[in-house]
């Protein structure tokens, strides 16, 4: 019998993955986003501009840190770096493919409650932060936990970085490992279909990847912030520029594809037709899970990042996790569906598909070898990024468990992982990994909902001294 065969497997896979992300994420996300939506009075609406010209307005003015500490920039980087990955473009293409084109409608709500959810972790991130023995600042939900809550919830912090420093090998690190070497081996495969030596290059490119990981990883969250500051815009600049490439390219389904996402959104049927079999529960479930996929706003990762940020306030920087979500989500992620959509690609729905979909899109306008290389190039540079993102992410919630020699050795442990990963088969890591992923949200909530008066007192406190101006 083979492990997928197994009651544990289908246990952890199966039953627990449907409670973590169905039944308490996705409607912590509805619940939560609507109530801190209320209590913030609308921040990711009303001061939506206001937080656009204090991030997005400030990407290319010098900034500076003091001893300990990343940029403002350097923070929001290293927290894109984690989300903006292959969820944007697998993830995307899955919600297509599974919730039908009214998926992407379901994205963009979820995203629009993600802002503010992850503005309040970011605002309680930074509020709750401290020094470490390094003179480093570090936070996250297992310390606004513990510092915000009382001792008393320590096991909750405990049990958030448990799951989270798990979870970080999987989705942050094996998976993402493999990926950059498929897409890499598969690219160098379609430019030269007799090419044999897929095994060794599957070593040479893990071992690669394992020495570059591990020149970022042990120079701190400095190093991982200027290497991220660097790689995100260029990266996320160049996907964004293809995407409008093929969508100008099909300028006139533009309208249609818009017509298909609003009217899917409620009337999938009408859509697709009865053959396709997606109802509006698919539609919804499968937009909101691949927006909290794609920008993890809920799970509690990001602000680990954004702890270690130099700010005037914890205000300031939950402006930052507005932008993120809005640049991950509302603007790569629909670039990504509207390529697909107006392209014309066949779509099986109901099949998960991998990149293949947005290859197809890419294929329409660029032709076959080009867009094959540069999704690869993309899914290796989005996936890279993610496992900096990670390790951080990993290493900072061992610190929290078991002190800075613990996290050192979690490193190293991390960087060997990067090649186990880059020559394994990984469905079954990477579906305990996606459980895993979605219980971290449950002591995060737990965190949002008791401590969400002290974001809001923070909230109007800072922006009536912003209106006084």
């Amino acid at each position: 019998m083979s492990i997928y065969d197994s009651w544990l497997y289908n246990f952890l896979a199966g039953t627990l993955n449907s409670v973590a992300w169905l039944y308490i994420l996705l409607p912590c996300v509805f619940i939560g986003g609507v109530y801190l939506t209320i209590g913030s009075g609308a921040v990711q609406f009303k001061r939506f501009g206001y937080a656009m010209k204090n991030t997005l307005g400030k990407l290319f003015t010098r900034q500076q840190a003091g001893k300990g500490a990343v940029t403002p920039l350097q923070a929001v980087t290293t927290a894109l770096a984690a989300t903006v990955g292959t969820g944007n473009i697998v993830g995307t293409s899955q919600a297509i493919a599974m919730g039908g084109y009214g998926a992407v409608f379901w994205l963009w709500m979820a995203a629009l409650l993600g802002m503010v959810i992850k503005y309040s972790e970011v605002v309680l991130a930074i509020r709750y932060r401290e020094r470490d023995a390094n003179g480093d600042w570090v936070g996250g939900p297992m310390y606004y936990i513990e510092n915000g809550m009382g001792k008393g919830w320590k096991w909750l912090a405990v049990m958030f970085s448990l799951l989270a420093a798990l979870a970080a090998f999987g989705i942050g690190n094996m998976s993402q490992s493999n990926s950059i070497v498929g897409s890499i081996t598969g690219a160098v495969t379609a430019l030269n279909p007799g090419f044999t030596g897929e095994t060794t290059l599957k070593w040479v490119l893990g071992i690669g990847l394992a020495v570059l990981t591990g020149l970022v990883l042990f120079g701190g969250i400095k190093r991982i912030g200027s290497v991220t500051e660097k790689l995100i815009p260029f990266m996320s600049m160049a996907y964004i520029i293809m995407t409008l490439v093929v969508i100008f390219g099909n300028l006139k389904g533009v309208g249609p594809a818009f017509a298909h996402i609003f009217r899917g959104a409620f009337t999938p049927q009408a859509v697709l037709g009865g053959a396709a079999g997606i109802t509006i529960k698919q539609a919804v479930v499968w937009g909101l899970r691949r927006s909290a996929f794609s920008n993890e706003a809920g799970l509690g990762s990001a602000p680990i990042a954004h702890a270690a940020a130099e700010c005037k306030s914890p205000v300031d920087q939950g402006l930052y996790g507005i932008f993120e979500v809005f640049m991950d989500t509302l603007v790569i992620c629909t670039l990504t569906a509207l390529t697909i959509i107006i392209s014309g690609v066949d779509i099986t729905f109901g099949v998960k598909p991998g990149s293949a979909l947005i290859t197809a899109a890419f294929t329409t306008v660029l032709g076959g070898k080009l867009a094959a290389l540069f999704v690869a190039l993309s899914l290796a540079l989005f996936a890279y990024s993610t496992i900096l993102g990670w390790s951080l992410y990993g290493s900072r919630c061992v610190q929290h468990l078991f002190g800075l020699g613990a996290a050192k050795v979690y490193q190293a442990i991390f960087i060997v992982m990067i090649v186990v990963g880059s020559v394994s088969s990984l469905d079954f890591v990477w579906d305990i990994a996606d459980t895993l992923n979605g219980l971290m949200a449950i002591p995060n909530f737990v965190a949002l909902f008791a401590l969400s008066p002290v974001v809001f007192k923070l909230t109007k406190e800072y922006f009536a001294n912003v209106d006084k101006k």
